[in-house]
């Protein structure tokens, strides 16, 4: 989009993404898109926010509400990258103040530091309601469940694990039925449904709660595309109406590029990598990029495309029933599917048959499934973990490595997914484990709770020996515990309350 030659502006209302290095994946999000908003400035590119796209006309005109007036834009080329809207349901009571979408409670705590209730239910276990939940805990608030209904969760194990491990129960095979409450949500009834979708006699549940979150999907936001007069069709598998667009995100008008969920509705690494995709594409045809380095580039970006593509949570893989074993041949955690934690048993499936009872401190990874993701193998200094090539790997622990327990392996993980378990803690009687936690206030040494276990219930005494947060671990607190010998490899949270011998 130019005004002048050889400078840029781009528009960004609600939804944003960023295209992320390798190095840079286990960067918080926001640190990366302050990191690419400087690169943009650095390039002469004119960002402009708070910018509401009115209309695209012929001849690649646009308008743009700015502020409280409307200016209009020319360019030789546009990409549109506006994102989804949140897809709704229909019940008794889903007017009533207090039931929003999920993306609407994270915009409300993330950009204007407002807590979106007391005591929250979602609907949902996809990656949002499960990503939601959590930050909805990290700002204070209650879950009191999460409820989906389908039979099993919906999005990546390892952010249901990293909820369920809090204390907030999940109820698969559950919808609501009613929102309670006069001028506002005071309560939520929810109910069984069969494998007909039909409501189970008898299985209501009432919670009391003063909010309701609707994590039901996303619907790309097309309208541009669809105004510009791009052709369109309708795709169930990338949420609905979606323009028609090549592999460089180029539409059926030629210059006018379309990257993201407005393309079909996928996870955030695959919506970087699109964007860079039609950014060097319109680059290129402005003359801005030569052919050869662009093949280059597109090359790389297309491989990369591939591998977020592939896995279980990839293109058509994903919610596919017939998946039972990783891509290496483990079999799933059926426990994790249904509950949303995985179960000592099953978690010794994925485990290397030395690993209890080794001497020193040790990494324990509990990242079960083929997802896209990766910083843990960069985050370690001494090369302990890998993940290879193919980023839906599954982590291993290398053989003959020492772990330094640095703890940076733990506050790399988004998925918050390893734990540096010591059996050979000094004090007879008792091991320790390092865990991610990221709430306020952060416990202090000599501190003394309970441990909880995986699924959430309270397990054991533990006492607080260290909490590291610094500019190393991105402020990510690495907190270790001291528990009883034994449970070293059950205890997965810190929980203040008063201590005892729980299990």
């Amino acid at each position: 989009m130019t005004r002048t030659p050889g400078r840029a502006a781009s528009f960004s209302n609600r939804y944003t993404s960023f295209s992320v290095p390798k190095s840079s994946t286990r960067i918080r999000g926001f640190r990366i898109g302050e990191m690419l908003l400087e690169q943009a400035r650095e390039a002469g590119v004119e960002v402009r926010l708070n910018a509401a796209v009115m209309g695209v006309f012929p001849n690649k005109e646009i308008s743009v509400m700015l502020d409280d007036h409307i200016e209009h834009f020319k360019g030789d080329s546009i990409v549109v990258a506006t994102g989804a809207s949140e897809n709704m349901v229909t019940f008794p009571g889903w007017t009533l103040p207090g039931v929003m979408g999920a993306g609407a409670a994270q915009t409300m705590m993330n950009l204007h530091g407002v807590k979106p209730g007391s005591r929250i239910l979602m609907v949902g276990s996809g990656n949002v309601g499960l990503v939601v939940s959590y930050q909805i805990l990290q700002a204070g608030c209650e879950v009191a469940a999460i409820i989906d209904a389908a039979p099993r969760i919906g999005g990546y194990g390892v952010h249901a694990a990293k909820v369920v491990r809090t204390g907030v129960p999940v109820y698969l095979s559950h919808t609501i039925l009613e929102a309670e409450g006069r001028n506002r949500v005071t309560g939520a009834t929810i109910g069984q449904v069969d494998k007909k979708w039909q409501i189970i006699p008898g299985s209501e549940r009432y919670f009391e709660v003063d909010t309701i979150c609707l994590a039901v999907g996303l619907s790309p936001m097309s309208q541009l595309a669809r105004m510009a007069g791009c052709r369109m069709t309708e795709d169930p598998e990338k949420g609905g109406l979606v323009p028609v667009c090549d592999t460089c995100g180029e539409t059926s008008v030629s210059g006018i590029f379309c990257a993201g969920d407005v393309a079909g509705i996928e996870e955030a690494s695959s919506a970087m990598i699109q964007g860079s995709l039609a950014g060097a594409a319109a680059a290129k045809r402005g003359g801005y990029l030569s052919e050869d380095i662009f093949l280059q580039r597109a090359q790389k970006l297309y491989e990369s495309l591939s591998q977020l593509r592939s896995g279980m949570f990839g293109g058509k893989n994903k919610g596919r029933p017939d998946i039972t074993a990783t891509d290496e041949g483990i079999p799933l955690s059926q426990t994790l599917l249904k509950r949303g934690y995985i179960d000592d048993e099953e978690l010794k499936r994925f485990l290397a048959p030395d690993g209890e009872g080794k001497k020193g401190v040790r990494p324990v990874i509990e990242c079960t499934q083929n997802i896209p993701c990766n910083p843990c193998q960069y985050a370690c200094p001494r090369g302990c973990i890998q993940v290879g090539e193919s980023i839906t790997a599954l982590p291993t622990v290398s053989d003959g490595k020492v772990c330094a327990g640095c703890g940076l392996c733990v506050a790399a993980c988004s998925g918050q997914a390893i734990f540096l378990v010591n059996d050979d803690y000094p004090e007879e009687g008792y091991s320790t484990v390092s865990i991610p936690y990221e709430f306020l206030p952060l416990p202090e040494k000599g501190d003394v709770g309970i441990a909880l276990d995986r699924s959430g219930r309270r397990l054991c005494s533990a006492e607080v020996l260290d909490v590291m947060a610094s500019a190393v671990t991105d402020k990510t607190a690495v907190l270790t515990m001291k528990v009883p010998a034994g449970m070293s490899m059950r205890a997965r949270f810190f929980k203040w309350e008063e201590a005892q011998d729980c299990g």
